[in-house]
């Protein structure tokens, strides 16, 4: 079995729900050739900065005003939660999880993504290190926490439980405890015996002291996580901002996974109370950033066989009722194909 690395710091709990910063500029003139700055806001599921290490170093090393982009970033609780900020207008740009992408679009809604942060998976199950759960199979009868009850987690752990022949709310349920933090505590409590986690929540449970083993089948390891997300009718009229910002990120993400302590001083600007145990941030990047690099291909691109993957499991699992009836509208990789 594979296991996540054991670190020895302590971890302390962001408290942080709505992690707001305005960077790129005050509002005025902004890019090399001047002008007025294009606002935008970020909503991300998660107050972690360096689950956003690209955009961090895109921040911090001004590549984005270099675009004219003016961002302000604003932490939300799961991927539902962005969703809802965009459609709402109250973000234009979001880090969802491609199963709640496929769930909006089946309710009516338009979300597209644009950028694939995560080209690796970054999701896993796991359970306590002495636990007697060796295998998927043997969560029959279990309690198994997750972060958010519509997060990106519970479509990853659903279709590895589905392809052991278990159903949720029959054989197992589903109790969602928070992220990392809490989570660790509903291990300790005995509430959950299992836990479907992003990559980052398992390095915070073993900060805690908490040794951890993964149990997630091989053939899961590959499928993409969260990325870079729109709304249809802000691609259609905005399309030029979405360029920029992709050309930028594209920066941040070859910064990022090339100066570790450097990034780490980004994201710690954006969340300076991650930032203040250093040895945690330093596991978080080392967990969390190598898997924004692709392992085949350009940055930020989608796979359409990985999309089609995620959407049959959906389906599968019963989690999508219907099936989306254009899956490739979904995403898009236009900006990336076309970026500078």
């Amino acid at each position: 079995m594979r296991r996540f690395q054991l670190i020895g710091a302590v971890f302390l709990a962001l408290v942080i729900t709505a992690a707001c910063r305005d960077v790129g500029g005050e509002g005025g003139d902004s890019g090399e050739g001047g002008g007025t700055a294009q606002s935008i806001t970020i909503a991300t599921p998660n107050p972690s900065a360096i689950l956003t290490a690209n955009l961090c170093a895109a921040i911090g090393e001004g590549y984005l005003e270099d675009e004219g982009l003016e961002v302000r970033v604003e932490a939300v609780d799961g991927s539902g939660a962005v969703l809802q900020a965009m459609i709402a207008g109250q973000a234009q740009i979001g880090l969802p999880g491609p199963g709640p992408v496929l769930n909006a679009r089946v309710q009516g809604e338009e979300p597209v993504m644009f950028y694939n942060q995560y080209a690796q998976s970054l999701f896993g199950v796991v359970v306590p290190e002495d636990s007697d759960i060796q295998a998927p199979e043997d969560i029959e009868g279990t309690t198994v926490g997750v972060g958010t009850v519509d997060g990106t987690e519970v479509t990853f752990s659903r279709a590895i439980f589905d392809e052991a022949g278990l159903t949720a709310d029959e054989d197992y349920e589903f109790l969602p405890v928070g992220d990392g933090g809490p989570a660790t505590a509903g291990f300790e409590r005995g509430e959950i015996d299992a836990y479907a986690a992003a990559i980052s929540d398992v390095v915070i449970i073993e900060a805690r002291g908490l040794p951890v083993r993964e149990i997630t089948p091989d053939e899961y390891l590959d499928l993409f996580g969260n990325g870079f997300t729109t709304t249809q009718g802000y691609l259609d009229e905005n399309a030029e901002v979405l360029q920029s910002f992709t050309d930028a990120l594209n920066k941040g993400t070859d910064f990022a996974l090339g100066n570790k302590e450097e990034t780490l001083e980004h994201c710690a600007e954006l969340n300076p109370e991650e930032g203040s145990d250093p040895e945690l941030s330093s596991a978080l990047y080392d967990a969390l950033v190598p898997r924004t690099e692709p392992l085949e291909g350009d940055y930020g691109v989608f796979d359409p066989d990985a999309f089609q993957r995620w959407h049959d499991a959906m389906i599968e699992s019963g989690e999508l009722e219907n099936p989306v009836e254009d899956i490739e509208a979904s995403f898009t990789n236009e900006f990336v194909e076309s970026g500078s």
